[in-house]
């Protein structure tokens, strides 16, 4: 009964190194750095850490937003390699294990996640250049840009977008909560911003706040809750201490809020 350390520890060490590495207190240039480093082996490590939140997040938004409008533009935020705009396999490939016990995926082409769903303009922005790469090199986005969300402004005039997107990167010592602000700034009214956050005790400070900002956001009239949904299996913990319940994973949350005034539904 191998339980939450077993499951730690299952991981390989380069694995746990580097996800450590990116979420300690690192000042914001060396975590960029880390974040450049750490591109050309990210899909692979996400995919052992069995990541679903790029997954949950798009299948959220589609369940709020069913039928894009045509031309619907989505901005995806700390879009990293674009794992949002694509779908990672849940499951390892055929291919063996890498030189440090990581599963090795097929090298086959990944069916384009919100492209199936209607969402066609896909801009994506990121901190890490290395990161930009390698989500230029999908082809899913028709502008990529280099921005540290929460230290500068978007890129993008005030109600541009129908749809925007922050997965992953809602945590201590990444986006800050604050950062909130600006992304309702530039979505459309009536437009729908999806949200994630993990809950794993080192980032149960952090998710405090966020909910806070998000609760008031809220009684400002600035938003509406769409949709909460509580992932009992986000990711595989990397550490004991941060299993959820001894399970071996840590848990998460995808939120969906629609940005006010919403428009009123057209009769006939």
């Amino acid at each position: 009964r191998g339980g939450a350390g077993a499951a730690g520890m299952r991981l390989p060490a380069g694995v746990r190194e580097r996800v450590a590495a990116v979420h300690g207190g690192a000042a914001l240039p060396e975590r960029l750095r880390l974040y450049d480093g750490w591109a050309d082996r990210y899909e692979q490590d996400v995919a052992a850490l069995e990541y679903r939140a790029p997954h949950l997040a798009a299948a959220s938004l589609a369940f709020a937003f069913p039928a894009p409008p045509a031309g619907a533009r989505l901005l995806d935020v700390a879009c990293g390699t674009g794992l949002v705009a694509r779908e990672v396999p849940e499951g390892p490939g055929r291919g063996g294990a890498g030189g440090d016990g990581a599963p090795v995926y097929p090298s086959v082409p990944l069916s384009p996640q919100l492209h199936r769903r209607g969402f066609r303009c896909l801009h994506g922005v990121d901190g890490s250049e290395g990161m930009l790469d390698r989500a230029r090199s999908t082809g899913l986005y028709q502008q990529l840009r280099l921005c540290v969300v929460g230290r500068e402004p978007l890129p993008a005039p005030a109600e541009h977008y129908d749809g925007v997107t922050v997965v992953g990167a809602l945590g201590e010592g990444q986006v800050p909560s604050v950062a909130v602000t600006e992304l309702l700034r530039v979505t459309k009214p009536g437009g729908f911003l999806c949200l994630t956050t993990r809950s794993n005790p080192s980032n149960l400070r952090y998710k405090a706040e966020l909910e806070a900002a998000l609760a008031e956001l809220e009684r400002q009239g600035a938003w509406q809750k769409v949709l909460v949904q509580e992932v009992e299996r986000w990711e595989r913990a990397t550490s004991k201490e941060e299993s959820t319940q001894g399970t071996g994973y840590i848990s998460g949350v995808v939120y969906i809020y629609q940005k006010c005034p919403v428009p009123p539904l057209e009769e006939g």
